[in-house]
């Protein structure tokens, strides 16, 4: 049930996923950003939104060794999920959380994320008993963004459950796009999904569970499992979604910029 005004402040536990393997940047969260590898400065993050415990889950001992180096909790997970939240699901169950217990899964490539985002996905779930999912997403006004596969785009209902996640233009505003317009309307509720979960940990055994949808695999957006086997994902929308994570060499000097020790973002 949602937390009675005076409550105690929610307890949540913030599981990290972090693999060596990337097509783009192998060994990725180990890169250095001013002195600490980014899966550790993404611990700091988690650690600064009030999480009641942070916990890295990882298939490869380096990454474990340098975040116990950092006074960080490290989880070894099997080697061959398909996806994080496979993985976040095996380090729920390893831990010993209860089936209530909310989970936040952060990825390991988003050293600036928002701690009160993370803290706002924990609460967005205790607020809504029928959710087994919460995220967040932010709304986007540019062509470039609408139309790139790689921004995946929510679609919302009234109360502010997820209906669809794609990567196509969605919703598409026909009248605007004809004849190859592609300036997306003022007032077009068209919005980014941010890689950010909130989860019971009882759900996560479930999802472990659950076959992967055909949506999921031609969309390539392991979310999609969840809406079709029919439970809920409740959405915040967020107007601060934080610098974006680190995908590409770009990203990652970007990145280091923001930690240089000569800057007042380190």
């Amino acid at each position: 049930m949602a937390r009675a005004p005076g409550a105690a402040a929610l307890a949540f536990t913030v599981v990290i996923p972090a693999r060596y393997a990337s097509s783009r940047l192998p060994g990725k969260p180990l890169a250095d950003l001013g002195g600490k590898p980014m899966v550790v400065r993404v611990c700091e993050q988690a650690r600064a939104s009030g999480a009641a415990r942070v916990c890295v889950a990882t298939d490869d001992e380096r990454i474990a060794r340098a975040v116990r180096a950092h006074g960080f909790e490290a989880l070894m997970t099997r080697p061959e999920h398909a996806s994080g939240t496979d993985r976040i699901a095996e380090a729920a169950a390893a831990l010993g959380l209860p089936d209530q217990a909310i989970v936040v899964n952060v990825q390991g490539d988003e050293p600036l994320i928002p701690p009160p985002l993370i803290a706002q996905a924990a609460a967005l779930l205790d607020a809504h008993p029928e959710a087994s999912v919460s995220t967040a997403c932010h709304p986007i006004r540019d062509a470039a963004s609408v139309f790139n596969p790689n921004v995946t785009k929510a679609v919302l209902d009234a109360r502010g459950y997820a209906l669809y996640f794609s990567r196509a233009p969605i919703p598409y505003a026909r009248d605007a796009y004809a004849a190859g317009g592609r300036e997306p309307p003022a007032d077009l509720p068209c919005f980014r999904h941010l890689g950010i979960y909130g989860y019971r940990a009882g759900f996560l055994q479930r999802f472990a569970r659950l076959a992967p949808s055909p949506l999921e695999r031609f969309e390539a957006l392991e979310q999609l499992r969840v809406l079709w086997h029919g439970y809920r994902i409740v959405v915040a929308v967020v107007e601060d979604p934080g610098a974006p994570g680190v995908d590409t060499p770009e990203d990652l000097e970007a990145a280091r910029a923001r930690f240089d020790p000569g800057s007042d973002s380190g």
